[in-house]
């Protein structure tokens, strides 16, 4: 049977209620890829006290924040202070954080998480599993209502959303969806705010 690689945003559920999906799904680890794996809205799923449910709950926790989140440290994956996707992925540590998804598969059976509902406007989808389906894996979303969307059908939905054809004379598939990735990725992509000293400089 062909292994699937599952996602799943934490949105305003409890912390029973999401585990209680990935139970649904046999999901035996969770692969946050919150760049700061804390909520003030939502702290049921701040770092700690979340892993420590888990494990309660025989689920393995495992932070790659830093390898796939969506808020770099490396200041090459920035362009006028705002993230690039396409930067970010040609990282070594994007690249290792992959790897150890796709190692990791062989021994769990895994969900990303993050904090967005709708898998088209978290980094998860756009960013991540942009490479990871472009490796083969099979990506089904968890959506809010527990309900699963595989990752072709996202796709579709997000060209809808931009109002893009997924089929067009003198252009390939392949290449509407990379636009509508590029489309998507700007549009959620962090931007730093700037600093006192920076809006200074600029008034003056």
């Amino acid at each position: 049977m062909e292994k699937v690689l599952y996602t799943i945003g934490h949105s305003t559920h409890t912390a029973e209620e999401l585990i209680g999906f990935l139970k649904i799904y046999k999901i035996t680890a969770v692969v946050d890829v919150r760049s700061t794996p804390y909520s003030r809205k939502n702290p049921q799923f701040n770092r700690e006290s979340f892993s420590s449910l888990l494990k309660e709950n025989n689920i393995e926790y495992v932070f790659l924040g830093k390898e796939l989140g969506a808020r770099p440290e490396d200041p090459n994956s920035y362009i006028d202070g705002k993230v690039k996707f396409d930067l970010l992925a040609q990282t070594e540590l994007f690249q290792d954080g992959l790897n150890r998804i796709m190692q990791g598969m062989d021994n769990y059976c895994i969900t990303l998480m993050c904090a967005e509902k709708d898998p088209l406007t978290c980094h998860r989808t756009i960013l991540v599993c942009r490479h990871l389906a472009a490796r083969g894996i099979n990506i089904k979303h968890i959506l809010e209502d527990g309900n699963l969307e595989s990752h072709d059908k996202a796709l579709l939905r997000l060209l809808d959303e931009l109002g893009l054809e997924p089929r067009e004379l003198f252009r390939t598939e392949s290449e509407i969806i990379n636009d509508a990735y590029s489309i998507r990725g700007e549009q959620i992509a962090y931007k730093k705010s700037e600093s006192t000293a920076d809006m200074i400089l600029r008034e003056k």
